[in-house]
């Protein structure tokens, strides 16, 4: 037999950015197998349709939701469509052998153990990083553009 559950979509979701959304899917934890990796479909991908993997903890309790992303929206989704796959695989250890992260993970997700610090950065090379800037002020109808180095603080952008 299979040895993953295909996840579907339980309401309809719409992409109109870049930006990852979360899907619900109607399946909630705790997994009976320990932990699982959610998947992609390969046919979800062929349609330009992009699933975030991630790892589905043991001891989650909330909702399972799929993370979507496209390289070109809009995408709409009807509900029902699959869209996923949680793969189980099972704990190498016992839950009272490890100290939790936190007191209560509860059904949260997406954080619930603390987010991540990302810092976005851009790489400098030979060249001084430039910037082009376009204000524009829609009242005078002038439109300025400035073009300069970046110098970054740790609270503060300087274009000059």
């Amino acid at each position: 037999g299979s040895t993953s559950l295909d996840l579907a979509a339980s309401k309809p979701a719409y992409l109109d950015t870049l930006k990852p959304i979360a899907v619900p899917n109607g399946v909630f934890g705790p997994l009976r197998e320990g932990n699982a990796l959610l998947v992609g479909r390969s046919s979800t991908t062929l349609l330009g349709l992009f699933v975030l993997p991630g790892v589905i903890d043991a001891d989650y309790t909330g909702e399972i939701k799929i993370m979507l992303w496209t390289p070109q929206p809009p995408c709409f989704i009807p509900a029902g469509t699959r869209l996923a796959q949680l793969v189980p695989f099972p704990t190498s250890h016992r839950p009272e052998d490890y100290t939790p992260l936190c007191d209560k993970r509860e059904g949260k997700g997406f954080g619930s153990t603390g987010l991540p610090v990302i810092y976005w950065m851009k790489q400098v090379q030979q060249q001084r990083p430039m910037l082009c800037c376009k204000i524009h002020n829609q009242d005078d109808k002038i439109t300025v553009l400035i073009n300069g180095m970046v110098d970054t603080g740790a609270d503060v952008t300087i274009i000059a």
